[in-house]
């Protein structure tokens, strides 16, 4: 069974960046037809799609946060990595990362992470 498990700083200060880490076990994320996505949810509000990485490591920025967003991997380490840059308070959110099927379907959560972004 893959499990995701997110981590980071938690509080952030306006300007500063902020990086995340989703931990993934039982299964590698560089399984074939495969998508490990992260996403986040802002307060009183829905989902938004991040971005997302393929198994092979290409990747897919939404264009909305492209600019202050940069996605990686550590193979050796079976992990995940979200990097926000200049964030401001609109960056306030629980992040997820999540894993998808060839269709972007997500068939596994994270159980998330909360960043503040907070003077």
């Amino acid at each position: 069974q893959v499990r995701l498990q997110e981590s980071g700083p938690g509080l952030v200060k306006p300007s500063q960046s902020v990086s995340l880490t989703c931990t993934v076990s039982g299964g590698s994320i560089t399984t074939a037809y495969t998508y490990w996505a992260w996403i986040r949810q802002l307060p009183g509000k829905g989902f938004e799609w991040i971005a997302h990485m393929f198994a092979n490591g290409d990747t897919y920025y939404n264009p909305a946060l492209q600019s202050r967003t940069s996605i990686s991997r550590d193979t050796s380490k079976n992990e995940l990595a979200l990097r926000l840059s200049s964030v401001t308070p609109e960056a306030t959110a629980v992040y997820f990362c999540a894993r998808t099927d060839n269709n972007l379907l997500i068939d596994t959560w994270g159980q998330g992470t909360q960043v503040t972004a907070s003077s």
